[in-house]
């Protein structure tokens, strides 16, 4: 069919500028980031500081790059090793840029399905006085977790987490990409859940709607090291306050409205039953924040690439059926899942198109699956 509504759920980087964010960045006061004397990026990284209750931040142009410049500041001597999760986006999604760039070893924990890394298993991990092995030097967490559906993780794990790191005099990073709807989840202030990690990398691009950025926060010493990293990587930026500026905006008006995001998935999780369902299954319990993930139990016969074409295309059986012309776009994650993330941009309309579309889709794969 020819133009059919879209509502596109591949990711909450699809936000774009609001409008204050645009005058913002219009009339932003602006100097030489590099020398430090750019006053809208300066003012971002001590607001976000403060947020996070860290010494100082740091505005780095990606998550990318603010968790690796992190790890090449925590681990500055070769032959070091950080423990990761196996399901952790800087394992999966960060082009191993520890080991390709940064020349760390990265020894991979199995992750929970809430997105825990067990203590235990941790502890099993640790290497420091054996000399053909690496030695263990910083320990990263995620929150939420992507790849978990954008679980939390609650600040009684991240206590015994830093409790075990102390324990072997290893820092803790924490991959805070979407620290802010942890912090809506959880009912508490973001530094509250950051008190016992060592550094952070938040993001500013995904549900908080600016163009582009992320920021890394620790000590002052810590900060020091990762400007260095940012610059060896690129980083550094000039005139940086442009889009310094969206993020003074958006942690004053996206902030408050994190949990609409929740609410709206929320709506989509609970609006599709797969009760008995012997193909695609949903764990209501993992949605907590702005991601709902659909599990796929036989790819041979339904798998989650299958589902995603179809929900991008419509059918003029469909249109007949339904009377309404609509694309979902989701994406898979792994061979087994399939992701949809809610975000600013996408209304509880949108919401609703997209249910019908879905339930209908599921039908229509389901028979055939059967047949």
């Amino acid at each position: 069919m020819d133009n059919p509504r879209v509502v596109d759920l591949r990711s909450d980087t699809l936000t774009k500028p609001t409008p204050e964010m645009r005058q913002a960045m219009r009339d932003a006061e602006v100097g030489d980031d590099v020398f430090k004397e750019d006053p809208t990026v300066n003012e971002l990284e001590r607001v976000v500081a403060e947020l996070l209750g860290k010494e100082a931040a740091l505005f780095v142009p990606t998550g990318t790059m603010g968790n690796l410049a992190s790890v090449m500041a925590h681990c500055d001597r070769r032959g070091e090793e950080v423990l990761v999760g196996d399901a952790s986006h800087i394992f999966l999604c960060e082009q191993g840029g520890t080991a390709q760039v940064a020349s760390v070893h990265s020894w991979a924990v199995p992750t929970q399905s809430d997105g825990r890394l067990l203590i235990e298993d941790l502890e099993s991990r640790v290497r420091y006085r054996n000399i053909p092995c690496p030695k263990t030097a910083l320990l990263c967490l995620e929150n939420t977790h992507n790849f978990c559906g954008g679980t939390v993780l609650s600040v009684d794990y991240v206590e015994q987490a830093a409790r075990f790191a102390k324990r072997h005099n290893i820092p803790l990073h924490m991959d805070g990409a979407r620290i802010m709807n942890a912090a809506a989840y959880l009912g508490l202030p973001p530094k509250d859940l950051l008190k016992d990690c060592d550094s952070v990398m938040m993001c500013i691009s995904k549900g908080l709607s600016c163009p582009i950025g992320s920021l890394v926060a620790g000590s002052n010493d810590f900060i020091y090291k990762v400007s260095r990293a940012r610059k060896c990587l690129g980083g550094g930026m000039r005139q940086a306050g442009i889009v310094a500026a969206a993020g003074l905006v958006a942690l004053k008006t996206m902030v408050p409205r994190v949990h609409e995001d929740h609410d709206n998935a929320q709506r989509l999780a609970r609006g599709v039953s797969l009760r008995g369902n012997p193909y695609i299954s949903q764990d209501l319990a993992t949605v907590q924040t702005n991601m709902v993930v659909y599990e796929f139990r036989d790819t041979t016969r339904l798998s989650p690439l299958t589902f995603c074409e179809r929900l991008n295309k419509v059918t003029q059986r469909e249109y007949d059926d339904l009377q309404q012309a609509v694309t979902v776009k989701m994406i898979p994650i792994g061979l087994t899942k399939a992701r949809a993330v809610l975000y600013n941009g996408v209304n509880s309309d949108d919401v609703d198109a997209a249910l019908v579309k879905i339930r209908y889709v599921i039908e229509e794969l389901c028979r055939s699956a059967e047949a």
